[in-house]
């Protein structure tokens, strides 16, 4: 469900009323008159609209994570608020974007339009951006030729099941994160998509090695083993940015998560 286009329509339609009952209708009332339904109707819930549909594109936009491909990150259930300036001003429905901000950089969490079905939100963390060298050689990350360090934590128990994963703390940029590895899947990639620019990447038993190609970006999931990603359907171009991930809002299991991602 488009619930941008849904908007867009709603906002016409009210705006319209509103706009027939401001400069024609109440001119030509009768003094008392009843207002009629749709007029009352439309000018009432114009403005509403109106600034929801200005909050949700062009500052913040509310996102619910529907799977643990983040872990531990973020959590099924989490639900989290995306900025949508940070990367630059797009205009909303037809997602053009007409004004640069910032670009995206690696170990920022953003959420995207799917490249296989653009109907679809993902959301995972940057890897690696234009231009970059990305090999991801059993189960460590290597950019450009240098190695990621990954420092052993305590395991992490998934809530509500007795099911431990080895955890690691890792730091991509200039943002320091957590993993999930699980010991007993093998690194190599199964059933790899045949996506745009597949020819810059090489599949090996010990995992995958990409170069990001201009206006693309490399995406994983924190919970590496049980995330269909860049890995698996290629890179994500830059028109299919929405923003950038920073505040969990609120998560009807948990209520101290509020406030713990940014």
């Amino acid at each position: 469900m488009n619930f941008a286009l849904i908007l867009f329509v709603l906002l016409v339609v009210t705006g319209v009323l509103w706009a027939l009952d401001r400069f024609f209708a109440r001119k030509r009332r009768a003094p008392g008159a009843a207002t009629p339904w749709w007029v009352e109707w439309g000018a009432s819930f114009f403005p509403v609209i109106l600034i929801v549909f200005g909050l949700r594109s062009f500052v913040v936009e509310p996102f619910r994570i529907p799977s643990g491909s983040m872990i531990p990150t973020l959590l099924v259930g989490d639900f989290i608020l995306v900025n949508k300036w940070t990367y630059g001003l797009r205009l909303p429905v037809i997602n053009t974007k007409i004004m640069d901000v910032n670009a995206p950089q690696r170990g920022e969490v953003v959420v995207f339009r799917y490249p296989v079905n653009p109907s679809l939100d993902y959301i995972k963390r940057i890897v690696g951006v234009p231009g970059d060298r990305v090999e991801y050689i059993n189960k460590r990350l290597r950019i450009n030729g240098e190695w990621l360090d990954m420092d052993a934590r305590d395991d992490y128990l998934h809530p509500g099941q007795l099911r431990y994963s080895p955890r690691y703390a890792e730091k991509l940029g200039e943002v320091e994160h957590e993993l999930l590895i699980e010991r007993d899947v093998p690194p190599f990639v199964r059933q790899a998509l045949d996506f745009p620019n597949r020819g810059n990447c090489t599949y090996t038993t010990s995992g995958i090695a990409c170069t990001v190609p201009q206006g693309h970006y490399f995406v994983m999931g924190d919970n590496r083993d049980a995330s269909s990603d860049s890995r698996v359907w290629g890179f994500v171009p830059d028109e299919n940015i929405v923003g950038r991930a920073f505040y969990i809002w609120f998560n009807f299991s948990d209520l101290k998560r509020i406030g713990s991602f940014h």
